[in-house]
């Protein structure tokens, strides 16, 4: 064995173990059979003859364990026997990519490792020490490094030849051999990876070196491409003389690897859940399909020694791994999954009774199979989904689940249960962004009118980060969505459905933050006039006035009349604009006026107008179609009673939210312009009744503050004080 100065046996800086996969170290850990070609290559290294320096390199894809095949190797190199040992020198380029110069570090590793060693020659030690000297000295930029290191060379040429010749003669004799180890390289830049060959290259090459590169060739000549003159190959065979594939681990390797982790992650998994043949069917027909490499392994096991602890007691633990699976190398499915829970799990009949209906489910899951981006993955996801979710053999194979089965699925934690599935996604940061590929599922069932509306109401009770809604976000992606993604014929029942649950869709927690946005009405508006523009006039009045006559959105009725009315110079409008450009013609939107304002009498009649949103403006363009008397004998009919007044009041005033930052929860206020309530009631006639109403400890908070709000800016009014819109 070389001995160091100090007999130690520890180097000063261990750079062989840098992959964030963890690379396997010692050969009784290896299951890929990398370790009797690592044997034989620290064999060959050992024993070989060579003029000058020599370099071998071993190519192999990224994630195939090329860092493991080189700790393996080292391993073999220290296990040799004293007279045969080297020393080994381990450089990583990568950890200091960017940064320091790859030149400076090398040197300076070099000199490092060697100087521990009583067997190396003093002439070796001496020029290494010159050599790093030199690069010390050499200013930035570092790229210059290697370059200057040759004129280094070129001006000492002589006394170069003398000292190698010296040196060489006492290597023969005494010196180990120095195996430089270099890993990584395909993570450098073209810059950082020419001028480390160009160092290779430069730094003599004394007899009884060897250097040892591992990388995926084809990164490398991919990366130097646009740098080097020579095709890449021939430019790589200049600088390595020897060069090995690493051989793809087959399957059978890879599965018992795998299969390890796996007990070790899973050691507490309840086992009346690890039922062996359904796990060889889940594994076998989807799971494998992705571990193609030990990089793959280890993403998996990974995210499972994460995400399983928390939940074992809460998940079938094959599902789990399952589900998992499709979270690291599919995420995109695993979304589609985690988001849509009816379209997966729970049963299906073939009667129509269920919501969503079989026809829902078979569009939806049709929907993102066609626009499956990789053919190869197609089928065994499919399968993958099949053995997690019995409903989808309905869609794709027209068999049915026994109802009593969902029973079982409960009692066996399977994701397939809609009462188990969100154990299996606690592990999920909520993204608030829409994909397009969720805008597509959503829009799977736009023929279906009544499905695509329960989506819609859905989106509206899922809250974002920022306290807003997940339509808001929906409808925001609309404004930039291509038009031809959504069918012709999927208008009508579109405009349909969002004249139907269109008022489900303004959540007070979406209205307007500053002068400068918008409130999801107008978004809801913006879209109905895209979709309509790619229609005939005609198409579009028969489907307005369908939506308008059978939907329950008033206020978003109300909404579509008032901006048809605006393009043709109506209701405050500025100007209007050119007549071949109206969505509807004069008499259809006087037709679409009256619809609404049959609309707003029924609501007022049974009760449901005072609850719709936007009622301000509702009572507005109510008074423009019927007049003041009218709008107004209802509003005083509504006040007659206390709870009447406030629920008038509380409904009549614009809310907004705001954060509060001492509990990190929502507080609602509200704004006021006195002014709105004056067509219908006349404020001092109110107020001693709010008054003594807003110290009723039985309202809620809600209600005492709109009192308040209406309170102090009646007062500011009495002294002369008006505010723009006071809130409080």
């Amino acid at each position: 064995m070389a001995h160091t100065n100090n007999d130690s046996e520890i180097l000063p800086e261990d750079f062989s173990d840098s992959s964030a996969d963890n690379a396997l170290l010692e050969p009784k850990q290896d299951r890929l059979g990398y370790a009797p070609f690592a044997k034989h290559l620290a064999d060959s290294i050992c024993q070989m003859n060579f003029p000058e320096g020599f370099v071998i390199a071993v190519y192999g894809a990224s994630g195939f364990g090329k860092s493991t095949l080189l700790n393996f190797l080292t391993y073999y190199l220290q296990q040799k026997p004293e007279s045969e040992q080297p020393i080994i020198v381990p450089f990583n380029p990568w950890l200091f990519s960017g940064g320091e110069d790859i030149t400076r570090r090398f040197i300076g590793q070099l000199q490092a490792v060697l100087s521990q060693f009583k067997a190396v020659p003093k002439g070796i030690l001496g020029r290494i020490t010159n050599l790093a000297k030199a690069v010390s000295e050499i200013p930035i930029p570092y790229a210059q490094a290697s370059k200057a290191l040759v004129k280094l060379f070129d001006d000492k040429e002589k006394e170069t030849s003398d000292l190698k010749e010296e040196v060489e003669d006492t290597l023969e004799k005494q010196h180990p051999r120095i195996v430089v180890t270099i890993d990584d390289i395909d993570r450098l830049s073209a810059e950082e990876i020419s001028q480390l060959f160009y160092l290779i290259k430069s730094i003599p090459n004394f007899t009884n070196v060897v250097y040892l590169l591992v990388f995926d060739q084809e990164v490398v000549i991919k990366t130097l491409a646009d740098t080097q003159p020579l095709p890449g190959k021939i430019y790589l065979n200049q600088i390595v003389q020897a060069s090995f594939e690493l051989p793809l681990p087959d399957k059978t390797s890879l599965r018992k690897l795998l299969f390890e982790k796996l007990n070790g992650i899973l050691a507490d998994a309840p086992r009346p859940l690890l039922n062996q043949n359904r796990w060889g069917n889940v594994y076998l027909q989807g799971i494998d399909h992705f571990i193609t490499n030990p990089r793959d392994i280890t993403r998996l096991t990974n995210l499972l020694t994460v995400t399983y602890p928390a939940v074992k007691d809460e998940v079938n633990p094959v599902d789990f791994i399952a589900i998992e699976s499709l979270r690291a190398f599919r995420p995109m499915i695993y979304d589609i999954i985690r988001k849509n829970p009816k379209f997966f799990a729970g049963n299906v009949d073939g009667k129509g009774s269920l919501i969503p209906t079989l026809d829902e489910i078979k569009d939806f899951h049709d929907s993102w199979v066609t626009k499956f981006e990789d053919d190869e993955d197609k089928e065994p996801v499919k399968r993958l989904l099949l053995q997690l979710f019995p409903k989808l053999e309905a869609v794709w194979h027209n068999t049915y689940s026994p109802a009593q089965d969902e029973s079982i699925w409960s009692k066996q934690l399977r994701i397939c249960s809609l009462d188990i599935f969100p154990n299996y996604f606690c592990l999920v940061l909520t993204q608030d962004e829409f994909s397009d590929a969720e805008i597509k599922a959503i829009f799977a069932v736009a023929k279906d009118a009544k499905a695509l509306g329960e989506n819609l109401v859905e989106l509206a009770h899922q809250k974002r980060s920022d306290g807003t809604t997940q339509v808001r976000v929906f409808l925001e992606r609309l404004e930039d969505y291509p038009e031809k993604e959504i069918p012709t014929d999927c208008i009508p029942s579109i405009v349909k459905a969002l004249f139907d649950v269109g008022d489900q869709l303004l959540p007070p927690e979406d209205e307007p933050q500053g002068m400068f946005d918008f409130a999801n009405d107008i978004r809801i508006q913006r879209l109905i006039s895209r979709l309509l523009r790619r229609i005939d006039e005609q198409a579009r009045f028969e489907t307005l006035k369908e939506a308008m006559s059978n939907g329950n959105a008033l206020s978003i009725i109300v909404r579509e009349v008032a901006a048809l009315g605006q393009e043709q110079g109506k209701y405050g409008a500025e100007e209007s604009i050119p007549a071949e450009e109206w969505l509807q013609s004069v008499e259809h939107l006087k037709e679409l006026e009256g619809i609404a304002l049959k609309r707003l009498r029924d609501g007022a009649g049974q009760n449901s107008l005072l609850q719709t949103p936007k009622l301000s403006e509702n009572l507005h363009y109510w008074q423009s179609w019927a007049g003041q008397e009218e709008v107004k004998q209802w509003v005083e009919k509504i006040i007659e009673d206390d709870e009447g007044l406030v629920n008038f009041l509380e409904n009549v005033l614009p809310k907004d939210f705001s954060e509060d930052g001492s509990n990190e929860t929502q507080k609602t206020g509200y704004k006021l312009d006195l002014s709105w309530l004056e067509p219908y009631l006349e404020p001092s006639a109110i107020v001693e009744r709010i008054s003594s109403l807003g110290e009723t400890s039985q309202l809620t908070e809600d209600r005492k503050n709109a009192i308040a709000q209406f309170i102090q800016e009646y007062e500011m009014q009495q002294q002369g004080q008006g505010s723009d819109q006071a809130r409080i």
